[in-house]
Formats: structure tokens, C-alpha cells, sequence
């Protein structure tokens, strides 16, 4: 098979598209998303089933940096 043939495109066209489709759907399927406090950079996960939070423990470094180069007063 030729990689300058037609066919050939047309194939991997479809091996691409599926494969990104399936990234889709996992991606979606996940029911959690995690996400950043912006009051205290604190990461947690929202339940969608429930839409309860559930802190983590951890802090995003870049907020971090950010919320003391500008500090509230």
C-alpha cells in the first residue's frame, strides 16, 4: 500500500477520527472533575451525581504564586 494513495489516507483518516472519538467519551464519562478553590487554591473533585465537593488536601502552586503577588486587603 502506497502512503501517497488515496485508500491509504482515507484509512488513516478514520483510525484518527476513532481514536479521538473514544478520547471523547472517556473524557466525558468520568463523572468527576477536578477543579480550584479560588478562595483558597484548594483542589477538589465535584461529584455531578450528588454535586457535593470533596477537598483533596493539595493547593495549586499558581494560584498560590498569584494570590501572594496580589494580596487582598
Amino acid at each position: 500500500m502506497d502512503i501517497y494513495s488515496s485508500k491509504f489516507a482515507v484509512i488513516l483518516i478514520v483510525i484518527l477520527a476513532g481514536i479521538f472519538g473514544l478520547q471523547l467519551t472517556s473524557n466525558s464519562n468520568t463523572g468527576d472533575s477536578q477543579i480550584i478553590d479560588a478562595e483558597t487554591c484548594e483542589l477538589y473533585v465535584k461529584d455531578s451525581q450528588i454535586n457535593a465537593k470533596q477537598y483533596l488536601g493539595e493547593f495549586d502552586s499558581k494560584c498560590m504564586e498569584f494570590k501572594s503577588l496580589n494580596p487582598r486587603d
